[in-house]
C-alpha cells in the first residue's frame, strides 16, 4: 500500500505522523505538569510587580553597560589582532594565532577568574580603571576579541582583490587602502556575525557576579538569584530571564534580517 503512494503522499503522511507525534507530547507534558506548583514558585505576580523599577534601572541598565563596553573593547582588540594575522611579519602571525586558539579555547569562566584574581597578583598595586565595569570590559573583551579577530579576518579576505590593487593605482598606501577602502567593505560583511557575538555577549556578562559585585553593579542573574534567595522564591529568576529575551529575540531578528539581506545582496 505504501509503495503504491507517490513521493508527495509519502511526504504528507511523514510530516502527518511528525505533527502528530509533537501534538502528543505537548499533551502529555501539558497533563504530567503541576502548573499550580510551578505557578506558585515561578509566576507570583505581587513578587514580580516588587522587582520593578529597580531590575530595569539596576540590572538590566548594568547588563547592556557591561556588554557593551565588552563589545567595543573586543571589536577595536578583534580588529587589531585580526590585521596582525593577516600580516606579512611572522612574529605578527603568531601571537595573533597563539592569541585566537588561546582564548577561544578556554572557558569564559576562567577568563573572568583570571582577570578578577591573577591580573591583580601579577601587577601588585595596578588598578584596573573603572573597576568592576573595567573588569568586565577587559574579560568579555578578551574572550570577544578571539572570536571577532577571525570574524573580521574572513570579510577582509572576502573584500575582492582589485579594491586594493585599484586603491593601490591610485596612489594609497597599503595601510591607507586598507583602513579607507577594504576595512569599511570587510565590517560592512561581517556586521550580521558580529551582531550575533553581541547577543552572546550579552548573555555571557552574566559572568560577572564571579568577580564579587556591589548591589548597584548587579546585572539581571546576579540580581535575579539574590533575590530568589531573600524570598525562597524563584520569580524573580523568570523575570529575569523575561528580560534577557527582551533583549536578546530582537536582536536574533536584527542578525536574521541582516543575513537574509546579504544573501539577497549576493
Amino acid at each position: 500500500m505504501t509503495s503504491r503512494l507517490t513521493r508527495r503522499q509519502r511526504r504528507r503522511v511523514s510530516q502527518g505522523i511528525q505533527y502528530a507525534v509533537f501534538v502528543a507530547a505537548l499533551i502529555l507534558i501539558g497533563f504530567l505538569a503541576d502548573w499550580d506548583r510551578l505557578q506558585n514558585q515561578f509566576a507570583q505576580k505581587d513578587l514580580a510587580k516588587e522587582l520593578f523599577p529597580d531590575i530595569i534601572t539596576i540590572a538590566l541598565r548594568n547588563t547592556v553597560v557591561y556588554t557593551m563596553s565588552g563589545f567595543v573593547f573586543g571589536l577595536v582588540l578583534g580588529l587589531i589582532i585580526a590585521l596582525m594575522r593577516l600580516s606579512s611579519v611572522a612574529p605578527y602571525r603568531w601571537v595573533a594565532s597563539v592569541y585566537i586558539e588561546f582564548f577561544r579555547g578556554l572557558p569564559a569562566l576562567l577568563i573572568f577568574i583570571f582577570v578578577g584574581v591573577a591580573v591583580p597578583l601579577a601587577f601588585p598595586g595596578t588598578q584596573i580603571p573603572g573597576g568592576t565595569y573595567g573588569k568586565v570590559a577587559l574579560g568579555l573583551g578578551l574572550v570577544a576579541a578571539a572570536y571577532m579577530a577571525e570574524t573580521i579576518r574572513a570579510g577582509i579576505q572576502a573584500v575582492p582583490k582589485g579594491q586594493m590593487e585599484a586603491a593601490r593605482s591610485l596612489g594609497f598606501s597599503h595601510a591607507r587602502a586598507m583602513v579607507s577602502v577594504i576595512i569599511p567593505q570587510a565590517l560592512r560583511i561581517v556586521i550580521p556575525p558580529l551582531t550575533n557575538e553581541l547577543v552572546l555577549l550579552f548573555k555571557d556578562s552574566s559572568l560577572v557576579l564571579f568577580l564579587g559585585v556591589t548591589l548597584e553593579e548587579r546585572e539581571l542573574t546576579k540580581f535575579g538569584r539574590d533575590l530568589a534567595s531573600q524570598t525562597a522564591n524563584s520569580t524573580p529568576i523568570l523575570v529575569a530571564g523575561l528580560c534577557y529575551l527582551i533583549v536578546t529575540v530582537p536582536l536574533s531578528l536584527v542578525v536574521r534580517r541582516l543575513e537574509a539581506r546579504a544573501d539577497k545582496a549576493r
